[in-house]
């Protein structure tokens, strides 16, 4: 039983370290490299769910069926991630026609080299659950308080072991 319960212990404090690096990840921006976001529609299902994080990086080429972060990043406006569905180039320029893989006709509106974030490098799923509710107050608090309550009550276990042992060391040494 103890076992198992370290176990939970280690894969908790495993995954609040997960979820507290991708936090932080997502709050600072690393121009030029990894981006770290959560998709907010289902337009991508089932290939990235609702809920997810995906990972994104600029690359110098983009293909056919890659899947790309365009957009822009604003508390108000979310980028879209999509399929590249066709590429038209246009006085050397390279148009992208994009597609959510749940829908069931091409975006509308043609995306532009100078608009791509990224391509998605891969995608965690649930994960921006997480990261997303970490970003609020109360979140970020459980991230802090319930580790750090885990670990002092950790020490208090082992304060109160050795306690007894250094009771029990000197109530020998006194019958002897």
């Amino acid at each position: 039983m103890k076992k198992i319960f370290k176990a939970i212990y280690y894969v908790f404090i495993a995954c609040i370290a997960l979820i507290a690096l991708l936090l932080v990840f997502s709050v600072f921006p690393i121009t030029g490299n990894y981006k770290v976001l959560i998709v907010q529609s289902g337009s991508m299902a089932p290939a990235i769910k609702t809920g997810s994080v995906v990972i994104v990086k600029p690359v110098s080429d983009y293909k056919i069926g890659d899947v790309i972060t365009f957009g822009q990043i604003a508390k108000t406006k979310a980028p879209t991630s999509h399929r590249i569905y066709d590429i038209k180039v246009e006085n050397g320029n390279p148009i992208y026609i994009t597609k959510g893989d749940a829908n069931n006709a091409p975006d509308a509106k043609e995306v532009q080299k100078s608009e791509i974030i990224g391509k998605v490098l891969f995608s965690v799923p649930y994960a921006g659950y997480a990261v997303d509710a970490a970003k609020k107050p109360a979140g970020f608090a459980l991230i802090i308080v319930v580790p750090a309550a885990i670990i002092v009550g950790d020490e208090i276990k082992k304060i109160i072991y050795e306690a007894k042992k250094i009771r029990k060391s000197k109530d020998l040494k006194s019958e002897a």
